[in-house]
């Protein structure tokens, strides 16, 4: 069976956290030349900051890592980090990535710390070396041709760390506002394993997190962090190679209701698609004491699970729901337009190794069949005529 086209994909390896720096050290020794990093970060009208690399043991493992030296970096708002960015001549999709990184970081600053989004100021995010971090870790994902990136759980550690504001619980509240809807795990590492600047480049470049997803491994790579923690190899491998990229990994949410007006199902499935549903449906089931009922089924990404759980409590008579992350295979899909008698008909097509299965959109078909005042069966039949 043909699924995914193969691609260049990578995936990070979080069993020790992850950080701005760790990111650039695993691409730097995955064979992104660190003069390469330097060059394209002179893009940036930013000042007063060195990189070095150099090779470190991490429990016996080697690993490359790199440091940032900068002078002292005054506390920045977000206008003063979007003028940075816009200024520069970087590609317009690094910066497009490099503005939703920081945008996220001071979304998640404001909201900690209860202050408005246009007045928070950044002490340790917005330094230099952040923006060094963020920005070599974009560069290095573009000269490496990386398409797709997928990520493991990241592991946040535990105990207590130093910030602008004090000593903060670990993980730190920043990072746990960046890490909504991803999974994640504390090995009880004394340690802050996952920073800010750490969460906020996976948040924006992982497009799943779970298991290696298949692929045949070409190049790896490992950044290490700072310390060389006793229980663990404190680094960040990535893996890269030739894959079929993985459909993220989903949420299965289920309740049984037998004592719901069935009238009201057409509007809560309404209600749960637009709280952002993949899919939505309702199997007929025998409950207990013989009553019949209804077992409701939501599929979801991770990231809208609890918004559909609360959707469901707050538009039935439940009391109770169930949920469980579950893996899928998609085939590889687009939608196309095609001309017909009846005007145009937008077609799903799934692609195969050996052929194209296409199925017209059922909303156009019922469009043109009241426009044109024909039976639906007969548009569908000339639109299916149409694609052979």
């Amino acid at each position: 069976m043909g699924l995914q086209k193969k691609t260049k994909i990578a995936y990070l390896d979080c069993f020790s956290g992850i950080s701005g720096d760790m990111c650039l050290g695993a691409l730097v020794s995955a064979g992104v030349p660190l003069k390469h990093i330097k060059k394209e970060l002179k893009n940036l009208p930013i000042e007063g900051y060195s990189l070095a690399e150099k090779k470190v043991k991490r429990s016996g493992i080697e690993a490359t890592k790199i440091e940032v030296k900068v002078a002292d970096s005054p506390p920045r708002a977000w206008k003063d980090i979007r003028r940075i960015i816009q200024k520069s001549t970087l590609s317009p999709d690094i910066k497009d990535k490099g503005l939703r990184i920081f945008k996220s970081l001071f979304e998640a600053e404001a909201k900690v710390h209860g202050e408005s989004f246009d007045k928070i100021h950044l002490h340790e995010l917005a330094a230099v070396d952040c923006l060094v971090d963020v920005f070599g870790t974009l560069i290095g994902i573009e000269a490496l041709g990386i398409e797709e990136i997928y990520s493991s759980p990241l592991n946040l550690g535990s105990g207590q760390v130093k910030s602008a504001h004090g000593m903060l619980p670990v993980p730190a509240p920043v990072t746990v506002e960046l890490l909504k809807g991803i999974p994640v795990y504390s090995a009880e590492t004394p340690h802050e394993l996952t920073t800010p600047t750490g969460a906020a480049i996976i948040r924006e470049i992982s497009s799943g997190f779970g298991n290696i997803p298949m692929m045949r491994i070409d190049k790896t790579g490992a950044g290490a962090g700072s310390r060389d923690i006793k229980d663990r190899p404190n680094i960040l491998r990535i893996f890269i190679g030739e894959g079929k990229p993985s459909e993220p990994a989903i949420t299965v949410i289920e309740t049984n209701i037998d004592d719901m007006n069935p009238q009201i199902y057409e509007h809560l499935m309404d209600r749960l698609f637009k709280a952002g549903a993949l899919d939505v449906y309702l199997t007929q089931v025998i409950m207990k004491k013989g009553r019949p009922g209804i077992k409701l089924t939501v599929l979801c990404t991770d990231d809208k699970r609890q918004k559909l759980i609360e959707t469901v409590f707050r538009e039935t008579t439940t009391i109770g729901v169930r949920f469980f992350r579950a893996e899928r295979t998609v085939l590889e899909r687009k939608i196309k337009e095609i001309d017909t008698k009846f005007g145009k008909i937008r077609v799903k097509e799934a692609r195969f190794d050996d052929g194209v299965r296409a199925t017209p959109e059922y909303e156009d078909c019922k469009k043109a069949a009241k426009r044109h005042n024909v039976p639906l069966i007969e548009v569908i039949r000339q639109v299916r005529k149409s694609l052979g």
